[in-house]
């Protein structure tokens, strides 16, 4: 990031005096309650009324960094929780408003050298272009005075002793010095900045290492270049000092830019709202605002290629919307007059007129923003282990080097110096900090672009074992709306002729019954008869509707009673269906038609169940629905595993006996009383259009609700899983390796840089893959056969 951002001063008059906002402000900005309503939200807890903040913190590069931020909260008074998490440099806070306010927790940051800016500044493009100028600058001079000093150094390595005079010799040092100077003052700066910082707080850091590497390789060297004929004579490493800072800058810059696509879904997102927005004046003309300034009800005009600010109501004709990231719809929508927009969607083609009905926190595009935050906070089991062992292990590292220098000593004090060296830079753990969470986060970003949110990062390492899985039935195997299968009708009767006759009286309603009825009837009978002023229709709630039409006639649509029928007779008579919700339409002469109505399996319910078959998992259906309703959908999708009339204390109890047995769950479901077992359950998914209850309760939400999503993202727990391993073996192997080999003095300082930084490359590289998810596979992917569960 940029060492300042430009704020407006909490108070000052708008256009009025703007300053830097550095560690040595007063962060009021952070108290104003414009700006905290973007980024913070009332969290309840202990008996408290807590806020909770999601703030980028500047300036960190290690799971050290992250304990320092982190202790530097905890000593703070009204602070309930602070969390950060190093891969995103992300931190979540909770506080009590009442005791401290959010400028003092900067300020308390701001001492250890570490900045706390909110997420939409600290991702601003400014920001971003600022920091990656400051990065390639930082490199190329590295690079460039490490290219001249490999010139000077080369005739070294190519003649014998004695071939160069000496005067040319101690030119060329003296060039090397001068070229150094550039690269240690200001290429290798962030790594002082971050030891010394470190240092202070009384903290060895993964900084500490490599600076005190630095600064011995380049003091030898510049002794030996004043005094070659002193004790560090021969011994002179700019060539190794400029080639390990460069080749240690060129890897962290491709860390800095791996990591921003690993949390790129999430920052992508948070970005997507306008700054600036066309409202519509009382006049009828336009005026630009800032998106913080408009209501609900105003009417903003959206250009094409911008996103709507807020939810909102289509006002024009019509628009092309892409909801790909929020919905997981990858199709672009058309959203006629009077139809619903997100937040967040972009407008495709055209200008769109649209009310605002939502803003802010109430939005669609606000729930799921808090969402990934919280999977991009989030701390894995294995991520917390590593932080815990990064302070000690880096003790270590410099006890080693201390003690790998000591022993070269008595053998050899010339080579000493490039051994302790070596030993500090290639033990650095930065590989393995990364290991994991660099592949959860790409992973999380990968399904994001799916429409499918993380909530909850451990939940990986759990899916990658799950053995069971548990389907709700309504709502998740089944549509969200009832569908009309089949229509029964008296001798002489078309299906489209009952359809006709019903339609004036569905129309009139908006239960689920009658709706699906006034759809097929729309879209297969091609011209409907008009409803005329003597049509008058009664809805008779609990009963059904009653159509009047002149003349004595009168048609009726609901249950057998409300027509005057008796349902055993219908049954005996093969006039209706046993276990299926039926509708009954009948005239004066008594029944005309049964319209046989259906919960609608989803299309690729049956297809998502044999996939997960196909993986070795076991499913099973477990529903508070009838036994005969919860059968019929298990025979389509293809489950024989089968609990029905089950209350939520009972779906509860069932999934809790799973356990006992020792399998390990997966439940899917959407209802507000999936929420329990979705809790208890080891790993649980929601689906989109659930109730908010059960999503807060997930560690999954698949957007579009598409089941086949669900198949996915076991196949990508799986393949993280996988990823994480290969990362950790690389990390272990490669110190196994290399450790030794600096000990025993044939690693160069210089390899050593270029050893390290390459092997946090390749972790992160490695991890990226899981950012480009494939087509879902056919053949199965190895996993622990479950035993058989007792029944």
């Amino acid at each position: 990031m940029s060492d300042s951002i430009v704020v407006q001063q909490p108070g000052a008059p708008e256009g009025g005096h703007r300053g830097p906002l550095t560690v040595d402000d007063d962060f009021l900005v952070l108290d104003d309650p414009v700006e905290q309503a973007d980024f913070t939200r009332a969290c309840p807890g202990d008996g408290r009324d807590l806020t909770e903040a999601v703030l980028m913190v500047q300036g960190m590069y290690c799971a050290a960094c992250a304990n320092t931020v982190e202790d530097a909260l905890a000593g703070v008074p009204g602070v309930a929780a602070a969390q950060v998490h190093a891969a995103t440099r992300r931190l979540t806070v909770r506080w009590d408003p009442q005791q401290v306010r959010l400028s003092a927790l900067a300020r308390a940051v701001g001492r250890t050298g570490y900045r706390l800016l909110p997420m939409q500044q600290a991702l601003g493009v400014e920001e971003r272009l600022a920091e990656t100028r400051k990065a390639l600058w930082r490199l190329f001079v590295a690079g460039f005075c490490m290219m001249q000093v490999m010139m000077y150094a080369w005739p070294s390595y190519v003649t014998e002793p004695g071939e160069i005079p000496a005067d040319i010799d101690q030119l060329l040092r003296w060039a090397s010095f001068v070229l150094s100077i550039p690269v240690v003052v200001f290429s290798s700066g962030p790594f002082f900045q971050s030891a010394w910082r470190d240092l202070k707080q009384g903290r060895i850091g993964m900084d500490t290492p490599v600076s005190i590497g630095i600064l011995a390789c380049f003091f030898v060297s510049v002794a030996a270049t004043y005094d070659p004929s002193g004790p560090w004579g021969e011994d002179v490493w700019y060539d190794s000092l400029t080639m390990f800072v460069f080749f240690l800058l060129g890897g962290r810059y491709l860390e800095f830019r791996l990591r921003d696509r690993t949390a790129g879904a999430l920052d992508a997102l948070m970005n997507r709202l306008p700054e600036q927005c066309e409202r519509q004046m009382a006049d009828g003309g336009f005026e630009s605002v800032s998106i913080k300034r408009l209501a609900v009800g105003d009417v903003v005009r959206v250009q094409a290629g911008q996103a709507f600010p807020g939810d909102a109501t289509v006002l024009n004709e019509g628009a092309t919307v892409d909801e790909a990231l929020l919905t997981g719809e990858s199709q672009p929508l058309t959203r006629r007059r009077g139809e619903g927009v997100v937040a967040g969607s972009y407008n495709l083609a055209g200008t769109a007129l649209v009310r605002i009905d939502k803003l802010g926190r109430d939005t669609r595009f606000a729930q799921i923003v808090s969402l990934m935050e919280q999977a991009s906070t989030e701390k894995p089991r294995l991520v917390r282990l590593v932080d815990r062992i990064a302070a000690p292990f880096l003790v270590l590292v410099m006890l080693s080097a201390a003690m790998a220098g000591y022993y070269w000593w008595q053998i050899d004090p010339g080579k000493a110096f490039a051994v302790a060296v070596a030993v500090l830079i290639v033990t650095c753990p930065c590989a393995l900090s990364l290991a994991t969470p660099s592949a959860m986060l790409a992973s999380a970003g990968g399904l994001a672009g799916r429409g499918i949110l993380v909530r909850r990062l451990q939940a990986f390492e759990t899916l990658a074992s799950v053995d069971t899985f548990v389907f709700d039935k309504t709502g998740t195997l089944t549509q969200d709306r009832v569908v009309l299968r089949d229509v029964i009708t008296r001798p002489g009767l078309s299906r489209a002729a009952a359809l006709a006759l019903a339609s004036p009286l569905s129309a009139a309603s908006l239960h689920p019954v009658s709706r699906a009825i006034a759809l097929a009837a729309r879209e297969e009978v091609p011209d409907l008869p008009v409803a005329t002023e003597d049509h008058e229709v009664r809805d008779m709630p609990g009963a059904g509707l009653v159509l009047s039409c002149g003349a004595g006639k009168e048609y009726r649509l609901g249950s057998a009673r409300h027509g005057g029928l008796d349902e055993r007779a219908l049954l005996a008579e093969g006039r209706t269906v046993p276990d299926a919700p039926c509708a009954y339409l009948t005239d004066a002469d008594g029944w005309v038609a049964t319209f046989v109505m259906d919960e609608g399996v989803r299309a690729d319910a049956a297809e998502a169940i044999e996939a997960l078959r196909r993986q070795g998992l076991r499913v099973r259906l477990l529903s508070g629905d009838r036994l005969a309703a919860a059968q019929r959908v298990a025979r389509q999708v293809g489950v024989d595993d089968i609990v029905a009339e089950a209350s939520p204390e009972r779906k509860l109890d069932d999934v809790v006996a799973l356990q006992q047995q020792g399998a390990t769950i997966a439940m899917v479901g959407d209802g507000l009383n999936d929420g329990p077992v979705l809790a208890r359950a080891n790993v649980s998914f929601a689906l989109g259009h659930g109730a908010p209850l059960t999503q807060s309760q997930s560690d999954f939400v698949v957007q579009s609700g598409r089941l086949s999503e669900v198949v996915q993202t076991v196949l990508q727990a799986r393949r993280t899983l996988q990823i994480v391993k290969q990362n950790l073996w690389w990390a272990g192997a490669y110190n196994a390796v290399s450790v030794p080999m600096a000990v025993v003095g044939w690693m160069p300082p210089w390899a050593a840089g270029l050893g390290m930084a390459l092997s946090s490359f390749l972790v992160i590289g490695n991890a990226m893959r899981l950012g480009r998810i494939p087509v879902m596979a056919t053949e199965p992917i190895p996993t622990p056969q479950p035993e058989p569960l007792a029944r």
